[in-house]
């Protein structure tokens, strides 16, 4: 019996854009960054939290610690949709890395299950800690967003340095992904993509997934008692995102916009 608890946020059953197949997705609580156009402002605090719903006032308890056994036992659930689908579980933030020793147990469990597994990662976290789970993990979801390393310290309070060599170490035996949120005046900028391909390639991928900003989110920070700093960012137009798509495309890769 395994009685390790880590704190979760939210389990997503029957998600069909988080992996192959049809996928569970567990949302871990706590990431040590603070992008300004983070859809879920309630996965950053490594506390329990309590929201307000904007629909009915009602406050909600955001945080419940988990052990391993109970969601493994919650995965099993969806076991023969998994089977038949090729789906499996995915890892989701907040950040992953930011509770290592629980998902690497988790990630173990999982496998001696037979579940497919995948993650999703801003990346930011300890390369050792990374290092531990990988060999767990069928597919990693890494996002990269700001390359210049200030600019990255300044506006999401991380460095990219510290992202790029998590990155690299993922795609030397793992399936990577690499997403790119597209964000107006943050990571939009033509040298930063650039760049951002530049060492995707260097990496031998060929696939990238653009995420173009949305304000989904905003009526959470509304709820937390939060200002969204992106209310008055205009969502890109589907020519834009257009546009992208062929740059990237001319670059040599494929590209999924939404992933």
């Amino acid at each position: 019996m395994n009685n390790r608890k880590g704190l979760i946020f939210n389990i997503q059953r029957y998600s069909l854009n988080d992996g192959e197949g049809i996928r569970t997705i567990v949302f871990f609580k706590g990431c040590p960054l603070r992008c300004p156009w983070c859809s879920n402002p309630e996965s950053q605090s490594f506390e329990t939290e309590y929201m307000k719903s904007n629909v009915n006032g009602n406050i909600k308890t955001i945080g419940k610690w988990y052990t391993v056994d109970e969601i493994i036992k919650e995965a099993l659930k969806d076991e023969v949709f998994f089977n038949t689908s090729g789906g499996g579980v995915t890892l989701s933030g907040g950040e992953v890395l930011a509770q290592g020793e629980f998902i690497e147990e988790l990630l173990k469990e999982l496998k001696e299950n037979d579940i497919n597994t995948a993650i999703e990662t801003c990346g930011y976290g300890n390369i050792n800690v990374l290092k531990k789970i990988l060999p767990y993990v069928d597919t990693v979801f890494f996002d990269l967003k700001i390359t210049d390393n200030q600019k990255s310290k300044e506006i999401i309070k991380g460095d990219f340095d510290t992202i790029k060599k998590n990155f690299i170490e993922s795609t030397k035996s793992n399936r990577v992904i690499p997403r790119v949120p597209y964000i107006p005046g943050y990571t939009d900028d033509i040298e930063n993509i650039d760049e951002i391909l530049n060492i995707v390639k260097k990496c031998n991928l060929k696939e990238i997934h653009v995420l173009p900003y949305h304000n989904y989110g905003m009526s959470k920070y509304e709820g937390l008692g939060r200002e969204y700093e992106l209310k008055n960012t205009e969502i890109p137009k589907k020519e834009t995102m257009e546009k992208i798509k062929k740059y990237i495309e001319n670059k040599g890769f494929k590209i999924i916009i939404g992933g």
